[in-house]
């Protein structure tokens, strides 16, 4: 398996944040992730179809609104508060005040220990710079 790519720092365009933010799904991933820890891909829990949760996030670490840690089959994500905010000061935070007043992507959240459930599934493939057909 590839190793995961993200975007350096100035690397990061507002419009491609923009564009990944544009999602209920991703907006609550982002929500649970501003909490500052990082979380394993099995902890977390949203109402779509694991192959659905895994496309969100790699659209969130392409756009380079997280970052993605491989170890072994495992994969952990954080969200990279520091980068978006040197680069874009306050938006990520204006975003959360959004998303908190409307409850978007509410439905997202982590799993209790209790229904943890089965080991994840492996790490998605490495996604590399692609041409989208648009």
């Amino acid at each position: 398996m590839r190793k995961a790519r993200h975007p350096e720092r100035h690397e990061i365009e507002v419009l491609s944040v923009m564009s990944a933010l544009s999602d209920p799904i991703r907006v609550g991933l982002v929500r649970v992730l501003a909490d500052g820890r990082e979380r394993g891909w099995g902890e977390l829990r949203a109402p779509v179809a694991k192959s659905t949760l895994s496309h969100h996030l790699s659209v969130l670490r392409d756009a380079g609104v997280t970052r993605t840690r491989q170890e072994g089959t495992r994969c952990f994500v954080e969200l990279r508060r520091d980068d978006l905010d040197v680069r874009f000061p306050g938006l990520l935070a204006a975003v959360l005040d959004a998303a908190d007043a409307a409850d978007v992507g509410a439905g997202v959240g982590v799993a209790r220990d209790s229904d943890a459930g089965p080991p994840q599934a492996p790490c998605a493939p490495a996604a590399g710079p692609r041409a989208r057909a648009r």
